[in-house]
């Protein structure tokens, strides 16, 4: 059975190729941050753990997709591969993870304040945390699968109830990057604008998840085979790591007990 849907981006289709180097730059960023027991949640079919795994002294992950928790436990032995729905982190006990890591997970989560609290409780004392989720100022229409999107401000602001150590920078782009976001944004506009009741925004997530997959499936591919190599040209090397988080397409999110 495939998992992969355009919420959960492959990273073997080419469509797919510029929101997968995008997802895998929260990684790269990662990969020199992490380290002593490592906690993932939402690791999801493990884009980032053969990153993060030499830089962990311990390496755990939770997810709920049970099949992608059973192909990573055969592919990564030496992990611990926890597959419940979060929060609270099943097994994980309080002050016992030095890094956490927590890449488009927030903005499914219904109560994201219990779940800033049980980030909390499960760091160390100087333990520090990473978030990614999409900055809401740049996306081209609703996603389904989002409880909710944040501005930078926003994350900012929850975080601050839980954490009184917290830093908030941004995964923006070059002008590569930002030339397929503008085609994105003007093909988008193109299918939203027959959306004349606002019916993205008024029906519920439910009945969305199917012509959302359908038309973000299709949507992709005509970016892909209408600018020559855009898009397989795209690299994470392409999104950049920048303190200017109200103009970056994601926010990330440091957080430190």
């Amino acid at each position: 059975m495939a998992i992969y849907a355009t919420e959960i981006t492959s990273e073997t289709d080419p469509s797919d190729s510029p929101l997968h180097q995008r997802l895998l730059k929260a990684y790269v960023i990662a990969r020199d941050l992490v380290g002593g027991n490592v906690l993932e949640v939402g690791c999801g079919e493990g884009r980032g753990i053969g990153l993060m795994l030499d830089k962990s002294a311990s390496f755990t992950a939770i997810d709920k997709i049970g099949e992608a928790i059973s192909k990573l436990r055969a592919a990564y032995p030496s992990a611990i591969f926890i597959d419940a729905f979060i929060p609270p982190f099943k097994s994980i006990e309080d002050n016992s993870i030095d890094t956490l890591v927590s890449f488009q997970v927030i903005e499914h989560i219904d109560d994201d304040l219990g779940f800033l609290k049980e980030i909390h409780r499960v760091l160390r004392p100087g333990g520090k945390a990473m978030l990614t989720t999409p900055n809401r100022t740049y996306t081209l229409s609703r996603n389904p699968w989002h409880v909710r999107e944040y501005t930078g401000s926003e994350l900012l602001a929850l975080a601050g109830k839980v954490f009184s150590n917290c830093r908030m920078q941004g995964i923006g782009g070059n002008e590569k990057v930002m030339t397929y976001y503008e085609q994105n944004k003007k093909s988008v506009r193109r299918i939203t604008r027959f959306d004349v009741l606002d019916l993205q925004h008024r029906l519920p997530a439910a009945l969305l998840k199917i012509p959302y997959e359908i038309l973000n499936r299709l949507n992709r591919k005509k970016l892909q085979s209408g600018d020559g190599n855009l898009v397989s040209s795209i690299r994470h090397e392409d999104y950049l790591f920048q303190d200017d988080y109200e103009n970056a397409l994601d926010l990330f999110l440091t957080v430190t007990k």
